[in-house]
């Protein structure tokens, strides 16, 4: 009986401390106002209204937020969930060059960029959709491996590319794409 009682003690203090000292998720927040090359970051990426934030070699384990009239450019990035952006000036998801080769940049969810200005999504892939919505700038969407659906709705002008591997459906804009 003793020895249950020990080794149930250590884990009543671990569950107490984690109660007593939990931290808001903001708190993992990292916040990018500049460039961010080649580290690993256990939160999300938040770029903060306004700010430009260079992001190379940068492996992201949650998402990264891209607020009003904000600019990212990503290359060869892994992004463990989305990058969402409402209202921004400028997304690039690209790849990095090394060696003369592509490195992909890889998003492990969704890219949902919406009522904002324009960008590239080009060699990316996707773990679920893009979607490109009420956009008033021109968006590239080139050579991306999509598991889910290709959307593109009321952006002026109609998105570009082509040679885009989608599991899902192309549908409305980038039906073509």
């Amino acid at each position: 009986m003793k020895s249950i009682i020990a080794a149930a003690a250590p884990l009543a203090l671990v569950a107490g401390l984690a109660a007593g000292f939990a931290t808001p998720a903001q708190a993992d927040d990292r916040r990018c106002t500049g460039t961010i090359r080649g580290v690993s970051i256990d939160g999300d990426v938040v770029v903060p209204r306004g700010a430009t934030c260079v992001l190379i070699g940068t492996r992201v384990d949650g998402n990264v937020k891209i607020y009003s009239n904000a600019k990212l450019v990503a290359k060869g990035v892994r992004v463990g969930g989305n990058i969402q952006a409402e209202n921004h000036r400028n997304v690039q998801v690209l790849p990095r060059w090394k060696d003369g080769r592509p490195i992909r940049s890889v998003v492990g969810g969704s890219v949902q960029l919406k009522q904002g200005g324009g960008g590239k999504i080009i060699r990316v892939r996707v773990g679920s959709d893009i979607q490109l919505f009420s956009n008033d700038a021109l968006f590239e969407v080139r050579r991306n491996f999509v598991e889910g659906n290709l959307q593109c709705k009321s952006n002026r002008p109609r998105p570009v590319g082509g040679g885009n591997v989608v599991q899902g459906n192309k549908e409305d804009q980038c039906r073509w794409l």
